[in-house]
């Protein structure tokens, strides 16, 4: 599977098999500050990152084969989250309106709709009371609704089972157990102990975020003030410096984007590993030499399950969309359940849909269900702002330095502050 590049970062290519929706009125605000302009029914363009499974235009026929008179156009983008982001916001800049709805990365939502390209949304169009409660946090900002969630996902720690069984014994719950079985059993296998995503990018802001939260902690609070300088994020940040400092984290993990950490622990190199769950997929599969030795459990946090943050992706309509009833049905049409059911089944991707996390049949093919269920009902969004991109960069240089023993825990979060306090002030 290659969804990864994309899905590392919350932007997940939409898969989908579209059928048996029947649309109905429209789900665009009227909202002054960022109404969609255009006269309400026509054709659509759709922009996403690369569709790398070379099936999303396929199936987008059978939108418009039901609807002539509102056909989509596919526009691929790079199947980087970064280059996708770039083209995006160099087009809505310049006033483009190539793009009626956007499919964007999750953490993207709050700095789109206070750049005001995206368009609010009425609530009421949409079946919210059918989706994980959490993922509809990614949708908002500053009180409104900006785009409806198509895709959910949330990190899991993913074990060697069959190393934890010989030793008898249980999946980690805890940091200190975590760390223990990393530290003592890892090495009697020749494995590494542990690994997430720890190179200098967007998928580094998670594994930090989730450290910080899982102890308790915020990096911005909902106004987004700066709240990072705190015991629990110098806690969070402790347990990623210490473990490279102690051997448990390989150091090698410093260069691991969503990719390499999967190849490590789908190679047999790594006990535990954080991962999105398309990783289940790869690590399950005929190349791989752990299939059937592995299961995938919740993150551990210092006292219990830890946080994740949510990924995914958000449908959003442009404010320049010349046809914004037509991109408000599709957006409805694209998370209703029959399509949201193929979001899983044909693109291995997590649905929004909570009823499908408790199917016995989706749940015998998709064993981590139950698991990633648990851990997008206790998931976070990333901290809101209309600076998220520098506040991502910060994060990542500064957690970067902490982890390779460049600045000890305390000295990073202090600096982590004041770095965050003149985004704020440059906003």
């Amino acid at each position: 599977m290659r969804w990864i590049r994309a899905a590392g970062r919350g932007l997940l290519i939409a898969a989908v098999v579209l059928t048996g929706y029947v649309s109905a009125g429209t789900g665009v605000g009227t909202d002054p500050a960022g109404a969609a302009q255009g006269d309400g029914r026509g054709p659509m363009t759709l922009a996403t990152a690369g569709d790398l499974t070379g099936y999303l235009g396929p199936l987008l026929e059978g939108w418009n084969r039901s609807h002539p008179d509102e056909k989509v156009t596919l526009v691929e983008l790079p199947d980087s989250a970064d280059e996708t982001r770039a083209q995006l916001t160099t087009g809505l800049r310049s006033g483009d309106g190539r793009y009626d709805i956007l499919n964007m990365d999750v953490a993207w939502t709050s700095e789109f709709a206070a750049a005001g390209w995206i368009a609010p949304l009425e609530a009421g169009r949409f079946p919210f009371d059918s989706f994980l409660p959490p993922v509809l946090d990614t949708a908002t900002y500053d009180g409104k609704l900006y785009a409806v969630p198509y895709v959910t996902n949330a990190g899991m720690l993913y074990y060697r089972k069959d190393v934890l069984d010989r030793a008898g014994e249980t999946p980690p719950r805890t940091w200190a157990e975590l760390e223990r079985q990393a530290r003592t059993l890892a090495p009697r296998h020749g494995l590494g102990g542990y690994a997430g995503q720890f190179l200098p990018y967007e998928g580094l802001t998670v594994n930090a975020t989730e450290a910080v939260y899982s102890a308790g902690g915020t990096i911005l609070d909902d106004d987004g003030r700066v709240t990072v300088d705190s015991p629990a994020a110098r806690t969070g940040l402790g347990f990623l410096a210490r473990g490279v400092r102690d051997g448990w984290i390989p150091r090698e993990a410093l260069t691991y984007k969503e990719e390499e950490s999967r190849q490590a622990f789908q190679d047999g190199r790594l006990l535990f590993l954080r991962n999105w769950p398309y990783a289940y997929a790869g690590a399950s599969g005929k190349d791989s030499r752990v299939a059937g030795r592995f299961g995938a459990v919740p993150l551990p946090g210092p006292d219990g399950p830890g946080t994740s943050v949510l990924g995914g992706s958000n449908l959003a309509v442009s404010t320049r969309a010349r046809h914004p009833e037509s991109a408000s049905d599709l957006i409805a049409y694209l998370t209703s359940a029959p399509v949201q059911r193929k979001v899983l089944t044909e693109g291995a991707l997590p649905p929004v849909r909570s009823e499908l996390y408790q199917d016995p049949g989706l749940i015998q093919r998709f064993p981590y269900l139950p698991a990633l269920r648990a851990s997008v009902l206790s998931a976070a969004p990333r901290p809101k702002s209309a600076r998220y991109e520098q506040v991502s960069l910060a994060v990542q240089a500064v957690v970067h330095d902490a982890m390779a023993q460049h600045q000890n825990p305390g000295e990073a979060v202090r600096r982590l502050s004041r770095e965050l306090a003149a985004v704020a002030r440059r906003g």
